[in-house]
């Protein structure tokens, strides 16, 4: 599976209508709103880096009060227990 962060800047009346539109989107699996620079961050697990094209590039600017993304493609996840596995290794 292949995750996708997807920083959101949307506008300011329109955020929570966005937030929902975007949670309904195949392939999106969670939307946070957010503070700082972004007003929303979107998960997106896809089994293909071309279904993010769809879900990103095609799908994401059709939403009305979306006006700006950023995206953040993810190499690979780090846990508290994958952190704890790896020290653990060897050690009875």
């Amino acid at each position: 599976m292949i995750t996708t962060i997807v920083l959101i800047r949307a506008e300011p009346s329109r955020i929570p209508a966005v937030a929902q539109t975007l949670a309904e989107v195949e392939g999106v699996t969670e939307v946070y709103s957010v503070s700082g620079d972004w007003d929303l961050v979107a998960i997106v697990r896809v089994a293909e880096y071309e279904m993010i094209a769809s879900v990103v590039t095609e799908t994401f600017p059709k939403v009305e009060g979306l006006v700006r993304t950023q995206t953040l493609t993810a190499f690979r996840a780090y846990s508290k227990r994958d952190l704890q596995q790896a020290w653990d290794i060897g050690v009875e």
